[in-house]
């Protein structure tokens, strides 16, 4: 990296004509370097600059950076730049550059996930992957195209399953092209790959859909039995791959790239473990999504659904602890719970709640949403509503807590009565709760 501006070095907000001093360099790409720095003086703000190389510092980068500034970003997942940058005073560094917010050491790279330096549970996964799908879903309906969607753009805590979204300075408005910004390899969209197309809201969903599943199953979707046959992936060989002729590794119609045991472990090993409806939207992507950009794909909205589905569809192994999942379509054809994956052992079922549209398994460490429990409020996530707590007299009994603000009615075994804030109703078969207008009923 050339490292174009030094530690002390100072440039100028443009917008607020605050000075904003170089700290540290914390990495760098093809277009600019990427430094710590401070915003305003020793007691200011730390903050994120892009200083753009003198290739990428021209003209049209800096009127699409100063439309993005008057935007703001579509939510706060998005690193989002807050003000352009330029050198302070005659001896200023020449060109540009951008501050954004700084990065926490707590978000971790989606490499890391795929070199197995973290090791997230599923729920943080998963988590992860309803932000994204959200995050993306709000971009788009401003009419806003990310074109770079991959791993080296996203972060996340590998705890909580936050995520932050960086890199922001190439998005675009939906249908203008824009030279220079194709993607990055394995994550373009085939018609991308094969210049049948630009970069566009719908080639952002095929992205999408590849980083969900490298998420997920840590592997790529079209990385099988043809990818290992391939003695020099070079471009010609990419280019068939993942433009001329993709076929998805699980396609139901067409097995010649199934993944390699041996060499596509990840794949085999986490496929079977998700429930069907998410093997059958995975498919959809990449069988319907490959022939039909238009009308194929999956949509965000559906990835937003089916990531919240399935965070609620989280169960735990008695014996080891381990997170599987609950497949209603598999207890309905086989008629038994599932085995550990980790262990072995049978899983217990937990009771679960249907509410709404929504069935939630009640385990330990259950937290119901505003979404879960009114329709009005459909994805708010910001607080919970209510959460399943131990009985403090007798470990063996289990409750569901009220956490709003609001009384719930609970039929049941014990007759009807009102559960107000702060109380529990026990997590026993059979009883309805009135959650305002949506209607609740736990059932085994």
């Amino acid at each position: 990296m050339n490292e174009q501006l030094k530690t002390g070095q100072k440039v100028r907000a443009e917008s607020s004509g605050a000075e904003c001093e170089v700290e540290a360099l914390l990495g760098g790409g093809g277009q600019g370097e990427v430094y710590r720095a401070q915003l305003g003086g020793a007691n200011g703000e730390a903050v994120a600059l892009k200083w753009y190389l003198p290739h990428a510092a021209t003209a049209a980068q800096r009127v699409a950076l100063e439309a993005l500034v008057s935007t703001g970003p579509p939510t706060t997942r998005f690193l989002w730049p807050l003000e352009l940058a330029s050198g302070a005073g005659p001896d200023g560094p020449p060109g540009f550059g951008y501050v954004m917010p700084l990065r926490e050491a707590r978000f971790k790279g989606i490499v890391d996930l795929m070199k197995r330096r973290i090791e997230p549970g599923f729920r943080a996964l998963v988590t992860a992957g309803l932000e994204l799908s959200n995050s993306y879903l709000q971009l788009h309906a401003r009419g806003l195209c990310y074109r770079d969607i991959s791993f080296g753009n996203v972060f996340f805590d590998p705890d909580t399953g936050e995520v932050l979204i960086c890199d922001n300075d190439n998005v675009g408005v939906d249908g203008e092209a824009k030279t220079g910004v194709l993607g990055t390899p394995r994550f373009m969209a085939p018609e991308v790959v094969r210049g049948d197309a630009m970069p566009s809201t719908q080639t952002d969903l095929y992205s999408l859909a590849v980083l969900l599943f490298y998420m997920l199953t840590v592997h790529h979707p079209l990385e099988g039995k043809r990818e290992s046959e391939v003695r020099c992936l070079d471009l010609p060989a990419m280019a068939r791959l993942y433009g001329t002729d993709p076929l998805f590794i699980f396609d139901p119609q067409d097995e010649r790239n199934r993944p390699v045991s041996g060499l596509h472990d990840n794949a085999l090993a986490f496929w079977p473990l998700y429930p069907t409806f998410l093997r059958q939207l995975f498919t959809r992507a990449f069988t319907d999504g490959l022939r039909d950009p238009q009308h194929g794909r999956v949509r965000e909205s559906e990835w937003r659904a089916a990531m919240v589905r399935l965070r609620d569809s989280i169960i735990y192994c008695q014996q080891c602890a381990a997170e599987s999942f609950y497949d209603a379509d598999v207890l309905r054809a086989t008629g038994r719970a599932p085995s550990c994956w980790a262990c072995g052992a049978g899983i217990v079922l937990p009771v679960r709640l249907r509410v709404g549209r929504s069935v939630v398994m009640l385990n330990h460490d259950a937290v119901l949403y505003p979404h879960h429990l009114s329709e009005a409020m459909r994805y708010d996530f910001s607080r919970p509503a209510a959460a399943v707590t131990r009985h403090p007299a007798d470990a063996r009994v289990w409750g569901l807590k009220n956490l709003s603000g609001e009384k719930w009615v609970v039929a049941g075994p014990e007759g009807t009565r009102d559960v107000a804030p702060g109380r529990s109703v026990t997590l026993a078969m059979g009883t309805h709760i009135q959650f305002g207008r949506v209607e609740g009923e736990i059932r085994v």
